[in-house]
């Protein structure tokens, strides 16, 4: 959050990718609310996300990005491709987009709408569209988050930044972490070995608890101390220029059961299974076919999950996973696989009445093959 990490000609391109995409859709500009996508197309890195922004991408000529008129500094610092337009806080950035559009689009125009977007209230929707009766306008959801699943260099350099930032910070969290450690010590820990690492304050997270809160999905550190005999779930992410690779890991405290250990042999084979299918051309539920075979084999063809993975890359708070939606390598889906994908690759078995573990990484698909971006050692670890 202290620079644009993107050159022109990367902003360029995106941009360019975008104007063909509106030019088969036949739309004379696009309405871009997702804070991730907004980023990826300026490279505007600041925490003012939290109120409404709004870029208008034409299909020719000047980009503009509105929002409130007191992030002008920042924008005129990091934002090099678009004009900024900034709204006093006695109107809304709906009310200064009306009065800009209605001045580009004068005639009827056929204008595309992020529907569901973290960055797009009801009521800015509706001021929207009230405000401008003779657009037709027509829902882009999705169209910015697919061009950002493959990975160009550039952005496959600051994951593999974020993957050192991830190691040191689950290295510093393991170290603290023992039979009677207080759980804030060692948040702080972590925490501290991030920023020390390099890395930005990450979408979210670490989520670091004991194992008797596993169930609390997106939940924090607590203020107790970590018994003997009971694991302790970490899952985090180091972050760079808004880039995560996340990882999460089980570390024992006090010692391992052996239903746990034997679990662990299943869910690291598990992973290496996802490995050897993330080929270009596969769907992502063939991946996931390939996880569920191992676990089959395993004796658990009871035991499903709702994914093996997902994509990651660009996370602005409060969440690493790109936005509102989770793209899954789920049972269902036909997406296609395709090199310059990056995934946080779960292979989760907890709750099969015969052990517990989990091991996850960040893993980016080259033309060489898949890549585990983290070193991490895989565990079981037993502190």
């Amino acid at each position: 959050m202290h620079r644009n990490p993107f050159s022109d000609a990367e902003l360029a391109g995106r941009v360019a990718r975008l104007r063909e995409a509106l030019a088969g859709l036949a739309l004379d500009a696009a309405l871009i609310s997702t804070p991730e996508n907004i980023f990826y197309l300026t490279g505007l890195d600041h925490w003012g996300y939290f109120a409404p922004h709004l870029l208008i991408v034409p299909a020719d000529g000047e980009l503009v990005l509105v929002t409130r008129a007191m992030e002008r500094v920042s924008i005129q610092t990091y934002v090099r491709n678009a004009r900024f337009e900034g709204h006093a806080d006695t109107e809304t950035a709906a009310d200064l987009a009306v009065r800009i559009l209605r001045g580009r689009f004068a005639a009827r125009a056929r204008l595309g709408l992020e529907h569901w977007s973290a960055g797009l209230s009801l009521g800015f929707g509706r001021a929207l569209g009230a405000g401008l009766a003779h657009v037709d306008w027509h829902d882009v959801t999705g169209l910015v988050d697919a061009m950002r699943l493959v990975k160009s260099p550039a952005e496959q350099a600051l994951m593999r930044q974020a993957a050192r930032v991830t190691d040191a910070a689950m290295a510093a969290a393991m170290v603290a972490i023992g039979a009677g450690a207080n759980e804030r010590e060692v948040a702080a820990e972590c925490q501290a070995a991030m920023i020390r690492a390099g890395g930005d304050t990450p979408g979210f997270g670490p989520f670091i608890r004991p194992g008797a809160r596993l169930g609390e999905e997106h939940a924090t550190w607590g203020d107790g101390r970590y018994p003997a005999g009971e694991p302790v779930f970490l899952e985090l992410s180091g972050c760079v220029a808004r880039y995560h690779a996340p990882i999460g890991r089980l570390v024992h405290v006090g010692g391992i059961e052996a239903d746990d250990a034997a679990m662990a042999e299943t869910a690291k084979a598990g992973f290496d299974a996802v490995l050897t299918a993330l080929r270009p051309g596969r769907t992502a539920g063939a991946v996931y076919r390939a996880w569920q075979d191992v676990v089959d084999a395993a004796g658990l063809s009871h035991y499903r999950r709702h994914h093996c993975g997902y994509a990651v890359g660009i996370g602005v708070p409060p969440s690493w996973t790109g936005g509102n939606r989770v793209t899954g390598l789920r049972a269902d889906s036909d997406m296609e696989i395709k090199a310059g994908m990056s995934f946080h690759i779960l292979s989760w078995l907890m709750g099969t009445g015969r052990g517990d573990y989990f091991v996850s990484n960040p893993v980016l698909l080259t033309e060489n093959g898949a890549d585990i971006l983290t070193t991490t050692d895989f565990g079981p670890i037993v502190t």
